[in-house]
């Protein structure tokens, strides 16, 4: 696994996507991912510190969490199947168990955003689709 850091969010109005790019930490490779609009938008509010009034579906779940004494280690973008990224959040319980939960990788780095919660992908998902530039 490669720890990446997110870089940016490029929206392409021409082609209706918005990407996040991840950077290899230490290294020279991005990742780019097309996600959801509302994965994206969730991902930029945190970052830029706005605060609903009520909870959004990524913040409600982290709370959660969070009120249940799971914290969530990491995120692992582990496999690439058919132009379709699959991902892991990895959460330790509150009596230390370490458990996998299958994710979008989308929500998965929203929830990350959240917890500040370091995300990795699988080198041979960086090999298949790590770019060298953007």
């Amino acid at each position: 696994m490669v720890e990446v850091e997110l870089s940016k969010i490029k929206i392409d109005e021409s082609r209706n996507e918005q990407l996040i790019v991840f950077k290899e930490k230490g290294g020279t490779r991005f990742l780019p991912l097309v996600i959801g609009i509302s994965e994206v938008q969730a991902i930029k509010l945190k970052l830029s510190g706005v605060k609903p009034p009520r909870p959004l579906t990524h913040d409600l779940f982290f709370r959660t969490l969070q009120a249940l004494n799971v914290t969530i280690e990491k995120v692992c973008i582990d496999r690439l199947q058919s132009n379709t990224f699959f991902a892991k959040l990895i959460l330790k319980t509150k009596d230390g168990e370490s458990v996998e939960v299958d994710a979008r990788p989308s929500d998965a780095v929203a929830l990350a955003i959240r917890g500040n919660t370091p995300v990795f992908v699988a080198e041979e998902v960086l090999g298949q689709a790590g770019v060298t530039s953007l």
